[in-house]
C-alpha cells in the first residue's frame, strides 16, 4: 500500500478475491457526483522494450483529465501489476494527484490479470457503494486494463468478475460502469495471434464492456491510446446522471 493522504482511508474487502484499496474520506469530497476511473497496467517481463512509453501514457492520461470540464469530478485510482497487484494510489482527486511522482516502471514476472482486474473492479464498486448508499452520492465508474499478455497466474476467473459486476448494476450500487480491455502487443512478440484471441476471450466471458486492440506498442500508438482512454473518461462522466453508461469509442 502507497503512502497514504491525510484525506485518505484504507478499506479492506473480504470473502472470496480479497483486496483493499485507499480512498479518500467521504467529508473531504467537495462535489456530490463522481466517476471513479481506475487505470491497471501490466507490468510483468513481456512490457520491458516498451515500459517507458507505457509511463508516460499513464501520465498523459492524467494531465488530459486534469483539463476536462469535468475534472472536479473525477477520482483516478491508479495499479500496476505482474504476479501481484501493487496499487500505486487510490481513488483520489485530480487536484491531489502529480503524475510526475510516478515511479519508473520495472517490468518483471508474470501476469495475474484476472486477479487485477477483479480488484479494480471490485474496489470501484465497494466504493461507489459506500458513496451511493451511505451519502447519496451519483457515481458512476470507468476501468481500464492494459496489457500484452495471457492470463498466466492468479486465483479469480472472468466468470467471478462477471457476477461481480452484475450483482453490482442489479442491486444498484453504482449506476453504470465501463471495463476496457486494451490490448498491446510487442511488435518482435509471435505470439501475438494466441494473446489476441485470448484476451477476446475473456472480454465475452467476464462480459466486459469493449475490446481495444491497440496494436503494436509503439510511441504513436499509445499517444493514441492516451487519447482514446481521456476521451472515453470525459465520455463516461457526462454521461453521469443518464442511468447508462456512455457509447463505446471507436480506437
Amino acid at each position: 500500500m502507497p503512502r497514504l493522504m491525510d484525506t485518505e482511508e484504507v478499506i479492506q474487502q473480504t470473502g472470496p478475491g480479497a483486496f483493499q484499496f485507499s480512498a479518500v474520506r467521504v467529508e473531504h469530497l467537495g462535489a456530490s457526483e463522481y466517476t471513479l476511473v481506475t487505470i491497471v497496467l501490466d507490468i510483468s517481463g513481456s512490457v520491458y522494450n516498451f515500459a517507458d512509453e507505457l509511463l508516460k501514457m499513464v501520465k498523459t492520461v492524467v494531465e488530459a483529465c486534469k483539463k476536462s470540464d469535468r475534472a472536479e469530478n473525477l477520482m483516478i485510482r491508479y495499479l500496476t501489476f505482474n504476479q501481484n497487484i501493487m496499487e500505486m494510489h487510490g481513488f483520489r482527486l485530480l487536484k491531489d494527484i502529480d503524475p510526475n511522482d510516478y515511479e519508473e516502471l520495472r517490468p518483471d514476472g508474470y501476469t495475474a490479470l484476472y486477479d487485477a482486474s477483479y480488484d479494480a473492479i471490485g474496489a470501484t464498486i465497494d466504493y461507489s457503494s459506500r458513496l451511493v448508499d451511505d451519502y447519496e452520492f451519483d457515481v458512476n465508474g470507468a476501468v481500464y486494463i492494459i496489457t500484452d499478455g495471457m492470463n498466466n497466474r492468479g486465483n479469480m476467473t472472468p466468470k467471478s468478475i462477471k457476477d461481480k459486476v452484475a450483482g453490482a448494476l442489479a442491486h444498484e450500487k453504482i449506476e453504470s460502469l465501463i471495463t476496457v480491455l486494451v490490448g498491446l502487443q510487442d511488435p518482435q512478440n509471435s505470439w501475438a495471434t494466441e494473446v489476441k484471441v485470448h484476451l477476446e476471450t475473456f472480454v465475452s466471458d467476464a462480459e466486459l464492456s469493449q475490446f481495444v486492440d491497440a496494436g503494436d506498442a509503439t510511441a504513436g500508438k499509445l499517444a493514441k491510446l492516451a487519447n482514446f482512454v481521456s476521451q472515453s473518461v470525459s465520455s463516461q462522466s457526462q454521461s453521469l446522471g443518464t442511468g447508462a453508461p456512455s457509447a463505446s469509442l471507436t480506437f
